[in-house]
Order: C-alpha cells, then sequence, then structure tokens
C-alpha cells in the first residue's frame, strides 16, 4: 500500500502539537480539535496538509502585509545567514543600522531612532518605560476598546477582556472612550463622531491630575477590538491636548504600518507626529520576529547622556532586520502601499454593498485594505451578534469554519469580521475572498431577531 507522507507527517505534527505546545489564547482542548495543520504558503494563499488551498484575507494576524514567501525577503534572509546570523546588541551590525535610518526617514517628522524590540507588546513596554522615565510620572491612558501586546504591562495598557486574567497588572492605567461612532458613549454621533469622547480626555486628567500623566498611548485606527477609524480632528487634538499638559503622545501602529491604510503609517492621513510610535507586524511581515519603538528627536537628545533602563538579548537581530530592509524595498518597488489604497477603497465599497443584502450586518468600516464587518441582531437595536466580550461564540466559529470550507481564512472575534488581505492581493483574488464572505453571512442573517 503507498503511504500518503504528508498525511502521515500531519498526524505526526498534530499529536505533538497537542502533547508539547501551548497554543496561544485557547483552551487547550479547543485547541487541538481537528486543527489545521499548514505545509506552505506563498503570495496570499496558504496549503494544508492535504493540500487545499486557503487565501489569507486577514494576513494571518494582519501582519503578513507583504504576503508569504517573498522571494526578495526570502532571499535577504538567506543572504544574511550566510554572514551574520546572530550578534549581541551591544554590536553594531549593518542590517540593524541600515533599517534604523530606513525608519527614520519614512516614519512622520522627527522620529530619529529606534529601540528595536522581539514584537509589539514589547515596543509599547519599552515606550512606557521611556515616557515614565522622561516625564518623572507614572499615570498612562489609553482605552477600553484597545489592545496592546499580551506582556504584563502590554496587557494593563489593553482594555477588552484579555486583560481581565492579567489583573491587577501594572498600576497608574486610566481607559477612556474610544471614537467609536456606531456605539458612542455619549450618545452624541449619528454617522459621524462627535469628538465628545476626545474631549472627555482633558475631563480625565483633571481627575487624575495632568501632573501626573506620562503618556496617552493609542492605536491609530483601533484594531482587534472593532476597526474605529477616528475623525479627522481627533488625532490633532490629542496632539494639542499633550502639548498643553506636557505628556507623550504615543502611537500604537503595530498593525496598521507600513501600509496597511493605504500609506506608510496611519498617523500619516492625519498629519500628526507622535512623540513615539510603536511598530512590528508589517516591518517585515512576520517572516522573523521584529517589533520596535521609533522616539523623537527630543526624546533621543535626553537619553543621550541618562541611562535607559531596557534591553533585550535580540534587539536588532541581523536576520529580522535583513527581512525589514527588504520588505520595506518591496513594499517602494513594486508600488504596494499604493495597491493598498486603491484597492482599500474597492474593497470597502463592496463590504458596503453587501450591507444592503445582509441585515446582519450592523456598520461597515475601515481605511485602505484595513477592514471590518459589524454583526448584529437588529439594525435598530444595534445589538451585538454574538456579544462582544460574552461566552457564546457559537456564531462565530461557524462563520470561520464556512469560509475556510470555501478555502478562505478570515479572522473572526465575536461579533467582528476582519477582512486585512495582503497588500499586494490581486483585484481578483480579493473579489474570491468577497464572494466566500458574502455566502456565509446567510448564517448570520438566519440569527436576525
Amino acid at each position: 500500500m503507498a503511504i500518503d507522507v504528508n498525511a502521515v507527517n500531519a498526524e505526526r505534527v498534530k499529536a505533538d502539537s497537542q502533547k508539547h505546545v501551548m497554543v496561544s489564547w485557547s483552551v487547550q482542548k479547543a485547541a487541538n480539535t481537528n486543527p489545521l495543520v499548514v505545509t506552505e504558503a506563498y503570495g496570499s494563499w496558504f496549503w494544508d496538509s492535504d493540500g487545499k488551498r486557503y487565501l489569507d484575507f486577514s494576513s494571518q494576524l494582519i501582519n503578513s502585509n507583504l504576503g508569504h514567501q517573498h522571494p526578495k525577503v526570502v532571499a535577504a534572509i538567506k543572504e544574511q545567514a550566510d554572514k551574520l546570523c546572530y550578534i549581541g546588541p551591544n554590536f553594531q551590525n549593518d542590517a540593524r543600522a541600515t533599517l534604523a535610518r530606513m525608519l527614520a526617514e519614512r516614519t512622520p517628522g522627527d522620529l530619529v531612532k529606534t529601540f528595536f524590540t522581539n514584537g509589539g507588546a514589547e515596543a509599547n513596554e519599552n515606550a512606557i518605560k521611556m515616557a515614565r522615565v522622561y516625564t518623572g510620572r507614572h499615570k498612562v491612558i489609553t482605552r477600553y476598546r484597545s489592545y496592546h501586546g499580551a506582556t504584563t504591562t502590554a496587557m494593563s495598557l489593553s482594555g477588552d477582556n484579555r486583560r481581565w486574567a492579567n489583573e491587577p497588572g501594572t498600576p497608574g492605567i486610566i481607559r477612556v472612550q474610544d471614537p467609536y461612532a456606531y456605539r458612542c458613549t455619549f450618545k452624541d454621533c449619528g454617522d459621524v463622531c462627535s469628538m465628545q469622547c476626545a474631549h472627555n480626555i482633558e475631563d480625565v486628567l483633571g481627575f487624575e491630575g495632568a501632573d501626573n500623566v506620562a503618556a496617552i498611548l493609542m492605536e491609530v485606527v483601533t484594531g482587534t477590538n472593532g476597526i474605529f477609524v477616528p475623525p479627522p480632528d481627533y488625532l490633532p487634538y490629542l496632539r494639542q491636548l499633550c502639548d498643553k499638559h506636557g505628556i507623550l503622545l504615543i502611537f500604537d501602529e503595530v498593525m496598521t504600518g507600513f501600509g496597511r491604510t493605504g500609506k506608510w503609517f496611519a498617523a500619516d492621513h492625519y498629519g500628526v507626529t507622535p512623540d513615539i510610535m510603536t511598530f512590528a507586524k508589517g516591518v517585515n511581515s512576520g517572516y522573523v520576529p521584529l517589533g520596535g519603538a521609533v522616539i523623537n528627536q527630543k526624546l533621543s537628545d535626553y537619553f543621550e547622556d541618562k541611562m535607559f533602563w531596557g534591553g533585550l538579548t535580540y534587539s536588532g537581530h541581523p536576520l529580522a532586520c535583513a527581512a525589514g530592509i527588504a520588505t520595506l524595498e518591496a513594499y517602494e518597488s513594486e508600488g504596494v502601499i499604493e495597491n493598498s489604497a486603491v484597492l482599500g477603497r474597492k474593497l470597502l465599497a463592496e463590504l458596503e454593498a453587501l450591507k444592503t443584502k445582509h441585515p446582519s450586518i450592523g456598520d461597515v468600516r475601515g481605511l485602505g485594505l484595513f477592514c471590518g464587518i459589524e454583526l448584529v441582531k437588529n439594525r435598530q437595536t444595534r445589538e451585538e451578534m454574538p456579544a462582544w466580550n460574552g461566552k457564546d461564540q457559537a456564531l462565530t466559529g461557524k462563520i470561520k469554519n464556512a469560509l475556510l470550507e470555501r478555502g478562505v481564512f478570515v479572522f473572526c472575534r465575536y461579533n467582528m469580521l476582519f477582512i486585512a488581505p495582503p497588500l499586494n492581493i490581486t483585484e481578483d483574488e480579493m473579489m474570491f475572498g468577497v464572494r466566500a464572505v458574502a455566502e456565509v453571512l446567510s448564517l448570520a442573517d438566519q440569527e436576525i431577531e
């Protein structure tokens, strides 16, 4: 009898994983029930051990901006591995220095120097560390619908239910409301944000003592808590507020950076420069773990003769930085960011068209190739389906599995579908994904009350 090597390997992978691997954000028994074993990926697609192909319609965790196995990035990693796989962060190396310069040239305003990390959580941890040292203050303002990472301080900075098990966590975190026009806490928003959520931050500063606040940390466009695109005046108002009170403004561009919203950074849409910008994900499309915090000139000058109490064994890892250089070059030479802007407008229009056909869609929003569909039981009451932070996620699982059956992977969370494909996706590939989403929304329509 002929042996299917791939099938044998898949069974071994499943067995080893079930016995020896802890899966992120999961009840382990549930995570290991009929898992998908991925064997290869290329461009906007990946394949499982049975040879089935899937469109990566959410860029994995909204990080594979350049798609999978981009030949220029793979070649850069191989070339770097041949000459220097690793050297400690106390030694300089060409890959790290070059990428740091390239970041300074592409980030907004006077952001000039980068502290490299292994990912976004560490980037946000160190950004807060810098802000507290620089200002001599300890409080930090973030938002309720935020996510900044899974390390202790980053989890405390986050707002959604993933922080609950981490509490009490790091002290000094104050949360405010989001620019979420569809569900305005202040009941002042129609289709356009009233900015009451922004003005309320100054009230909070009065309650907490502005002189105690080191930083305001915000995702420019909120990511896995709902894709909230701020109104035009929101970020300029935050910049003005921070300048008024001597507070540092930190933008978390871990998910929105590097072309995701149709510009290099989401902040570029608003003409606002933060004091610190954190990044990860799209800097090298996740090919090798990498993140960082880029600081402005005044912070750079401050740490010239003062200790920065932070360090990582793999800060500025040569392989990761080489991948970053090749990724940034590919974004420019291949028109990837422009593609994100053009197809992003078409994607949003296509999703808006689905809203007219599916009563389960309460709202559609996005910027560039960073779009979300919010599901509701009733458009008049806007009751969520299923409830955000709720325990019943049966419908979420059904939708995700129905999409996988159609050869499309979409990141689904509570009542949100996150449509964020690789930035170099073709229009035909994108429409393949849109049609699959249209088909499975019938499952949600059946739940309408």
